[in-house]
């Protein structure tokens, strides 16, 4: 088996859950807002690495501004879930992750940071960065779009 990061699980929402990591599926004008880093070709949700001293609420928040230029929107807590890195079919480290919707009512310029634009898209798209995991993630939320 190659070297790859899967979606071991998914569970709801549980506060007592550390989280490494924020995801946020986005609603702008209807559609699922997606961004595209500046050394891919492929497409993400915004999210990252939350900070130490941030709660994922926080974190998403900072998240979807800085990937998306997101300025007024509601926010979520949707589900969380478990990633692990495999290598040789072995699993190496893992991290949970804390997923969010964002309903966007206004997008500001998107703001200096790694990503290098935004798009809409109907559905999630072929072309994404984690597809060993994101379509997982999409399937908790798909209904919203």
């Amino acid at each position: 088996m190659p070297r790859g990061s899967i979606c071991a699980k998914i569970v709801d929402w549980d506060e007592s859950i550390s989280n490494k990591y924020v995801v946020i599926f986005s609603r702008y004008q209807g559609k699922l807002l997606l961004s595209r880093h500046k050394g891919r070709d492929t497409w993400e949700t915004q999210g990252g690495h939350i900070e130490q001293g941030e709660s994922p609420e926080d974190a998403a928040k900072r998240e979807l501004w800085e990937e998306s230029g997101a300025l007024k929107f509601t926010l979520e807590p949707m589900c969380m879930y478990w990633a692990e890195d495999r290598v040789g079919g072995k699993t190496e480290s893992g991290a949970w992750g804390a997923i969010f919707f964002a309903d966007i009512e206004e997008l500001g310029p998107m703001p200096e940071s790694e990503m290098a634009e935004t798009r809409q898209f109907d559905t999630l798209p072929e072309e994404v960065t984690y597809p060993y995991i994101t379509p997982r993630l999409y399937e908790r939320v798909r209904d919203r779009f």
